[in-house]
């Protein structure tokens, strides 16, 4: 299989989410270029509008006129979060700290995704959180005069600790957050940039108050987790190259990379300067002869939404990849654990269920059988890269499902393969 060409992946999704949400809290127009246009951000757009935000539809220039730190209103309906967590989880926060209340619904897949970890911190806050069933959506947000917060999560999770910085910033409280891990720090990055002081150190994270946020005009750096479906197919592939141009290099970000290295792969990555405090650079990746790994927790949090594709290039790679302390992908748009295992046995893979992984056994036997996503659009890409491989057959039960981050990746697959 011979690849090649220049691939532009869309906007970061996780830095999308928070670039429309501190684009309606400040106080002026911002200005945002290169938003991922999917079903996940459109969540947050709509979710925004029922909050008085005015946020234009999705689209490749965008104005923001915001609100103000506490400018946002009561709905006067549910927010429907769609399939999204980020919306569910970042939000709750900002009407928590408005003293707003509102309740929270989403599709199925999101309704079975738990919430209580960002309730207690809001709770801590002065906050009141109700559930209708378990710690699942619906979940009701009812704010208040909110309290200074030093929270340790029991998960390094960027949504719980976005979720107490938000509620902070809009409360005007300070928000002291330490994670047994690092955890991406774009909530940080962008607010520092918009005038706010946030102080990171190891595991740690401080905001102070401010009066207002300064609008932003930003362009929105490439995904890192769109990326790594198209570096692992040029991983893959037996001749040609692929350059990604644009992609965020957030180290916080790049795990994936980095273990694919470890791994014998030929991938560089040249950061060529900065947005927003994001670290943007180009991605280049070149056929490779492939070795099985070890992924341990500490790695996990840098590389969580890519460890399906981690998993499935590890199919064809020589010996055995262990992935361990990644528990956090059960609770994903999937059990992502046990998708990938099923769906690699399924394709005829040797692959190992574990409580908090997976063991994989590369080989060179030819992939053929059926895939079911289970709606999770990571799932579908992951296999994908697989089903793009020189004699398989690999049938996937729902491929638009991938529209929720990456909606032009069936196409951009195709192109990047030349015979």
């Amino acid at each position: 299989m011979i690849v090649g060409g220049i691939v532009q992946v869309p906007g970061d999704k996780s830095i999308s989410h928070r670039a429309l949400i501190l684009a309606a809290l400040a106080s002026g127009t911002s200005e945002i270029h290169h938003i991922l246009q999917s079903a996940d951000i459109a969540s947050t757009a709509h979710v925004l509008r029922t909050l008085g935000a005015s946020v234009p539809p999705l689209g490749p220039w965008m104005t923001i006129d915001g609100r103000g730190r506490r400018g946002l209103t009561a709905p006067k309906g549910d927010l429907d979060c769609g399939n999204s967590g980020t919306t569910a989880r970042l939000l709750a926060g900002v009407v928590a700290g408005h003293g707003l209340t509102a309740r929270f619904t989403g599709d199925a897949s999101l309704s079975r995704r738990p919430m209580r970890r960002v309730a207690e911190p809001l709770v801590a806050m002065g906050a009141k959180v109700t559930f209708e069933e378990g710690d699942h959506l619906p979940m009701t947000v009812q704010g208040g005069t909110l309290r200074p917060l030093s929270w340790v999560t029991e998960v390094a999770s960027a949504q719980v600790k976005s979720c107490a910085l938000l509620a902070g910033l809009v409360a005007g409280v300070p928000v002291v957050v330490r994670e047994p891990l690092r955890s991406r720090d774009h909530t940080e990055r962008m607010l520092h940039a918009m005038g706010v002081e946030v102080d990171r150190v190891g595991e740690v994270s401080r905001l102070e108050p401010v009066d207002q946020l300064k609008p932003i005009a930003f362009h929105i750096p490439g995904d890192p987790s769109s990326a790594a479906f198209m570096a692992a197919l040029a991983v893959l592939a037996t001749s040609g190259a692929i350059s990604i141009p644009h992609v965020c290099l957030n180290e916080t970000r790049t795990g994936f990379f980095r273990a694919l290295q470890r791994m014998g792969a030929r991938i560089e990555l040249h950061i060529d300067g900065q947005e927003g405090g994001e670290d943007v650079g180009t991605i280049f990746a070149w056929p490779s002869e492939l070795h099985g790994t070890d992924v341990a927790g500490e790695e996990a949090p840098s590389m969580i939404d890519e460890l399906p594709l981690l998993a499935c290039v590890a199919a064809r790679a020589k010996g055995t990849t262990v992935i361990a302390g990644a528990a956090e992908l059960r609770v994903k748009e999937s059990d992502r654990i046990k998708a990938v295992v099923e769906n690699l046995r399924a394709i005829g893979v040797v692959a190992e269920e574990r409580p908090d992984g997976m063991v994989v056994t590369g080989g060179d036997a030819p992939l053929k059988g059926a895939v079911k996503t289970h709606g999770d659009h990571r799932i579908a890409m992951a296999f994908g890269v697989l089903g793009a491989l020189p004699g398989s057959a690999i049938a996937i039960d729902d491929p638009g499902c991938v529209a929720v981050s990456y909606p032009g990746f069936w196409d951009d697959l195709d192109a990047a393969v030349t015979t």
